[in-house]
């Protein structure tokens, strides 16, 4: 008996946040669960453990990751903006404008592993779509493969 259900889609946002494959939205990318464990925080799988996609590209292939996780950082500031100012309000007359902005930065400091990872899940999803035969072999083929470049990134 199968552990999945064929013709259930998991749904993008949650296999984005959750770092699983874009291709059956199933297996785990990245070989280490836990986000905020230093050693190994990156290390990926050459291949998804469920479908075999290849996981690197091209050498290179995780460097748009910047853009991805500087738009999450812009947009977690902004949220905490707002809630900042519904919550303790803003002047400039006195420092909690000062006072955001350090808590702003001490929580994205403390939740960069995860946004790393999650920018990293997202561009792959950019060009590594979802499909329904998966589990047929439909993977999306390495566009560059040079064995000595493999893990350059």
């Amino acid at each position: 008996m199968c552990a999945y259900r064929q013709d259930e889609k998991p749904n993008l946002i949650l296999s984005i946040l959750n770092n699983k494959c874009t291709r059956c939205r199933r297996g785990d990318l990245f070989v280490h669960k836990g986000a905020f464990r230093i050693k190994g925080l990156m290390k990926m799988h050459d291949q998804c453990p469920v479908c075999g996609q290849p996981l690197d590209m091209e050498p290179g292939f995780y460097y748009g990751t910047i853009m991805i996780s500087y738009a999450i950082a812009v947009l977690f500031s902004v949220v905490t903006f707002i809630l900042w100012y519904l919550i303790v309000g803003m002047s400039l007359q006195d420092s909690r404008f000062f006072w955001w902005i350090g808590v702003n930065a001490v929580l994205l400091g403390i939740l960069q592993p995860p946004l790393m990872r999650i920018s990293r899940t997202a561009w792959l999803a950019f060009f590594v779509r979802y499909s329904p035969n998966w589990h047929k072999g439909d993977i999306v083929q390495r566009y560059n493969y040079n064995k000595d470049q493999m893990n350059n990134w």
